[in-house]
């Protein structure tokens, strides 16, 4: 049996050649174009020894090139390492070492960072965009005079098809081992729900491609449709409105941050795009916020749920059932969600309905494994279950709701606070654009509660609105929960997902109060 994600692109070529696949900038790329350019990439990279089973990695920004290069390794049956464009040179070498990459494929303003991190783990060098001098062959030049191979290679289910680094909240990043029929099945099952997608929708694509959201289910799922991507190198609000609007994008998929931008920019300009639905995911979006998109913009913010162990998606709020914010919604179709006693490490101990406990996940979408990493895959699939670390909840009727991460949990006097419980009643106050609540070490309770705020604008940051904030959370909040301490943010730093890194904020409130992370 064969079955490859290349035929995602494949497939759509030969049912809609004219159509534009990708919009960027002012060109349009038709899906003919499209998968012409991927099998010349495919050419170029078969005549330099890769084929099946060979690791490549891709090191490229949100422009053509990063779909080009994608299913140009898919083609020849090669597993794709898209990296994190952010990264720095030793932690790109981590990726290629320990990806044993075949080649490392980087577009050019990229290679301060990936030409050194190459050269440190002795790996090949292919570059792309025209935009420095250098020795690396340039592949996108290339292509263009190489005849495209013929057809995709054929690909067994079990096959690995792409290798997606965990963000390393915890130690060294670890690589998760995507099957094609992981990654095709989610495609498919969330194109028909909860994404809802049809050849004549047009996403804004400004979600990074090197990650899961932006890759799966933004990306290969808008391809499988034959639908139309507008490419966005680098989020920025009044571009992304001005894009939306131009473009006329039908829905948008987004992580909070891009949410709390669009809402700022809508404040000051009159324009809408012909959005009909919206879908959020990567970090918990508050009530409040999902409130307000909805009634600025006239559509409906679908929350859900996954993880890059998960290809990514698990749950997500769907059109079949009524929508109900605060919740990840139901488990997407051939995928189940339960809750597990969370303190039982070494087998799944499933808990009824209301009840407390680690979200575990089984289905199509569950990895094949950590790459080179026996022991870290035993810990997370026990009884053929995978052990996502969030804590959760799921009612009687099956919608889920995610409290927490295990380990973002404050301890604060022997009492378990829950981050996400705290930021929703928050993100509640006039002030308050966007929060994230933190335990910072403490003498006396081990733990203190702390909200780091950015503020809306006309909110002035400082002791005094500090004040305010800690007193309207303790009308609100039992004694034992509310914050004891804010602190203002220009900016949160952000995981490639747009998750806030707490701890990071934990390791810079802690440092600047002289306290011990």
């Amino acid at each position: 049996m064969s079955l490859s994600v290349a035929a995602v692109l494949a497939e759509s070529a030969l049912r809609r050649p004219e159509h534009p696949a990708i919009v960027f900038d002012t060109r349009k790329i038709t899906y003919r174009e499209l998968w012409d350019g991927a099998r010349r990439y495919a050419a170029v990279l078969r005549d330099r020894g890769i084929g099946p089973g060979d690791n490549v990695a891709l090191l490229l920004p949100n422009t053509p090139h990063f779909p080009l290069a994608y299913f140009g390794v898919l083609a020849l049956g090669a597993t794709a390492v898209p990296v994190h464009a952010l990264l720095r040179a030793d932690e790109i070498s981590y990726v290629l070492k320990d990806s044993g990459a075949a080649a490392l494929i980087c577009a050019a303003p990229l290679l301060g960072e990936g030409g050194k991190a190459a050269e440190a783990a002795g790996t090949p060098v292919l570059t792309v965009m025209e935009e420095r001098r250098t020795n690396a062959p340039r592949l996108d030049a290339l292509a263009a005079r190489t005849t495209p191979i013929d057809r995709h290679v054929p690909r067994e289910p079990g096959d690995i098809a792409v290798i997606l680094y965990t963000s390393g909240t915890t130690g060294q990043p670890k690589g998760a081992l995507l099957t094609h029929l992981n990654v095709v099945m989610n495609v498919d099952t969330t194109m028909l729900s909860p994404f809802d997608f049809t050849a004549d929708d047009v996403l804004l694509g400004c979600l990074p491609l090197f990650h899961t959201f932006g890759q799966i289910c933004g990306m290969n799922t808008c391809f499988r449709a034959g639908a139309t991507l507008v490419l966005m190198p680098r989020f920025d609000g009044p571009q992304a409105l001005d894009l939306m609007v131009r473009e006329n994008c039908t829905l948008f998929m987004g992580v909070p941050t891009m949410y709390v931008a669009l809402l700022d920019v809508a404040r000051a300009d009159p324009r809408r795009p012909p959005l009909n639905r919206a879908f959020s995911g990567g970090a918990a979006l508050s009530v409040t916020l999902l409130d307000e998109f909805r009634e600025m913009y006239g559509c409906p913010v679908y929350e859900g749920y996954g993880l890059t162990e998960t290809s990514p998606v698990v749950a997500y709020n769907q059109k079949a059932w009524p929508l109900k914010p605060g919740t990840v919604g139901r488990a997407i179709w051939g995928v189940e969600v339960e809750i597990a006693r969370a303190e039982v490490a070494d087998r799944v101990e499933l808990l009824p309905a209301g009840e407390l406990g680690e979200v575990v996940i089984r289905g199509h979408n569950v990895m094949a494994g950590y790459l080179n990493r026996p022991e870290a895959t035993a810990e997370a699939i026990v009884d053929g279950w995978f052990r996502s670390g969030d804590l959760g909840v799921k009612d009687d009727e099956g919608y889920l709701s995610i409290v927490d991460r295990k380990k973002d949990m404050v301890l604060r006097a022997g009492y378990n606070v829950y981050p996400r419980e705290l930021e929703d009643v928050l993100a509640r106050h006039p002030a308050i654009a966007q929060v994230a609540v933190v335990g910072l070490p403490h003498a006396v309770h081990g733990e203190e509660v702390c909200a780091v705020v950015l503020t809306r604008p006309g909110s002035v940051p400082g002791p005094a609105l500090g004040a305010e904030i800690v007193a309207w959370g303790r009308e609100r909040m039992a004694a034992y929960k509310y914050p004891r301490l804010v602190e203002f943010v220009d900016a949160f730093p952000l995981g490639p997902s747009g998750k806030v890194l707490k701890r990071e904020l934990v390791s810079r409130l802690s440092g600047a109060a002289g306290l011990e992370p």
